[in-house]
């Protein structure tokens, strides 16, 4: 059994009905997902002796188009899909460990990724470094069809804003693609910690073990400056131009924009 997505992805994929699996249409490649267990995720949070859902999500990387196979891989870009549980972790929503993004040997760049909000809400959480003084901090809450960019070298994590439901989304990012865990790690988690209250709403707590910082909550925005186009799906503008997203794969292509880029 499958569930229709919110949001048209540019191509054929629907979500099980009854896992944190997806299911390909004809002329779609993709891959078995690969299940987050909550104790990979228990470092981050800050009850990890919590209950929750396991798995907490189901990720997979690499999917799209068939035709497009070879030219996803000449352009060193990858297309990935995920699906959230339901539930909470303890006190917190469902959510991924937050991380910064390796080098890319081909570029030699932490890569940006570009996330495309396909069913529930989400929030993107992203802050400038995974050091004592996290720099900037920003919170994005997204709903299905909308955009957001995180920086080269920003640490983040995406959360499932509603406990009552599933979220999914898509996302661009570099095909050598890797997570760089020591700087959450070493303040065992990032610099926000975001708590459900009785109502189901989120209240951030700051994390003692990085200074002081002020947080920014904020809805998606569109992105001109990057050549965006808020009302095409994020696969659809690589089909319509595949150098529209490129500068997730070579961040070079934007390196005036990212040091005052925000999310």
């Amino acid at each position: 059994m499958t569930s229709s997505l919110e949001f048209d992805p540019g191509f054929e994929v629907s979500v099980s009905s009854t896992s944190l699996a997806f299911e390909y249409g004809p002329g779609v490649f993709g891959s078995v997902p690969e299940m987050r267990r909550l104790d990979a995720i228990r470092p981050s949070l800050r009850d990890p002796g919590c209950d929750g859902p396991d798995p907490v999500y189901g990720i997979a990387m690499d999917i799209g188009r068939a035709v497009d196979r070879g030219l996803l891989q000449e352009r060193m870009l990858l297309f990935g899909a995920v699906v959230y549980a339901s539930g909470a972790l303890g006190s917190e929503p469902v959510r991924s460990q937050g991380h910064v993004h390796a080098i890319a040997p081909h570029s030699g760049w932490s890569p940006p990724e570009l996330y495309e909000i396909w069913a529930g809400t989400a929030i993107v959480y992203a802050q400038e470094r995974a050091e004592h003084d996290p720099g900037r901090c920003v919170s994005v809450v997204a709903n299905a069809g909308e955009q957001v960019v995180v920086p080269p070298g920003w640490a983040h994590c995406v959360i499932n804003a509603d406990p009552h439901r599933r979220m999914a989304f898509g996302a661009w990012c570099d095909r050598q693609y890797g997570f760089d865990y020591t700087g959450v790690r070493a303040h065992h988690g990032l610099a926000w910690f975001p708590m459900l209250t009785a109502s189901g709403t989120i209240d951030w707590q700051p994390n003692p073990r990085y200074c002081t910082s002020s947080l920014e909550e904020r809805k998606p925005r569109t992105y001109p400056e990057l050549g965006l186009n808020p009302s095409r799906s994020l696969y659809g503008q690589f089909v319509d131009n595949p150098d529209s997203v490129m500068f997730v794969a070579e961040p070079q292509r934007a390196a005036d924009l990212w040091p005052s880029f925000i999310p």
